[in-house]
């Protein structure tokens, strides 16, 4: 799978590591053990095409400085990333959306027990064919409109009187995805709530294909693969009710871009925790966060979910033992 984010910035990526390389040689190497032992071993991870980026920093941040571990990173989407996580297959689960009931239901009945970090923040964009110069801000009852269930909208002029009779061809997350779940929930109200009549994936850049290649075409995913792709589709504003208001990195953290902005999470199983590269590879991608988000083109944490993160760190050395 081509990761397009991660291939965007590969520089900031080694810049990165060679800038996280010198602060180890500076005396507080966070990725070592505890006694200064060499860590090696598999991280293993699965789950969300829109966390999978992110993760993928972070793997080849961390393995640049332990050469001796092999961190993988799958995307079976986040439903498919938690079958995987809690049948005990991977260590950690790339998540856009919280575990939901059903899934933690599962992983009672396998003894999964796990912790949930949040690791960035998301502005969920709706995106058009560059050519497409009629809709630059959709409201959310225009958005429902077009993806409710049973929906037959399929011309713009159907959206808004006064757009184009152009086609309306859609491309969106496939059923496995936290995406998907969030889009409909935030949208239709109900999780899973969506028409079923368009081009759904787990691989966010055949929505970037299909969206590029059509004039009349509109999809949605994650804002990291907006800013990856900025010279291919177009995000729209969404107005949510006080205005239209773009995606971007600003309105997500402030709460302005409603109601599609997200918080995006890793899940990391207790058995995981006594396998010390895992226990390693989660305080480096949190307390290197600031890095690895900017690294991999994705939203920062705020200074009260940073707060967090570090009692979270806390918390999971001492589910490890340390």
């Amino acid at each position: 799978m081509t990761i397009l984010p991660l291939h965007r910035t590969r520089a900031a990526v080694v810049a990165v590591a060679a800038g996280l390389a010198l602060a180890a040689c500076g005396g507080n190497d966070d990725t070592g053990g505890a006694d200064g032992a060499t860590i090696s071993g598999p991280v293993v991870i699965d789950g969300s095409s829109t966390v999978e980026p992110l993760s993928s920093a972070a793997a080849e941040l961390f393995m640049g400085e332990n050469p001796d571990t092999n961190v993988t990173v799958g995307t079976s989407g986040t439903g498919g990333g938690f079958e995987k996580f809690c049948a005990g297959e991977t260590d950690v689960s790339d998540a856009s959306r919280p575990i939901e009931d059903s899934e933690i239901a599962v992983c009672e009945q396998h003894g999964i027990a796990y912790s949930q970090l949040t690791v960035a923040n998301d502005a969920l964009s709706v995106v058009v064919n560059p050519e497409n110069d009629w809709a630059d801000c959709l409201t959310v009852a225009q958005l429902n409109a077009i993806w409710a269930p049973g929906s037959t909208v399929n011309n713009w002029n159907q959206v808004d009187p006064s757009f184009p009779n152009e086609p309306l061809q859609l491309f969106g997350a496939g059923s496995d995805s936290g995406t998907f779940d969030y889009f409909a929930q935030a949208v239709n109200g109900e999780e899973g709530a969506s028409r079923t009549d368009y081009n759904p994936t787990e691989d966010d850049n055949i929505t970037v294909q299909g969206v590029a290649a059509t004039r009349g075409a509109l999809g949605y995913f994650g804002y990291s693969y907006l800013e990856a792709n900025a010279d291919k589709v177009k995000g729209v504003a969404i107005d949510g009710g006080n205005g239209c208001v773009s995606p971007s990195a600003e309105t997500a953290r402030d709460g302005s871009y409603t109601p599609l902005s997200r918080e995006l999470f890793i899940y990391v199983s207790d058995a995981a925790l006594q396998k010390p590269q895992v226990v390693s590879f989660a305080d480096f991608y949190l307390r290197s966060n600031a890095e690895i988000v900017e690294a991999a083109g994705f939203i920062p944490l705020t200074d009260d979910q940073i707060k967090v993160a570090l009692n979270q760190l806390d918390e999971l050395n001492t589910k490890a033992g340390n």
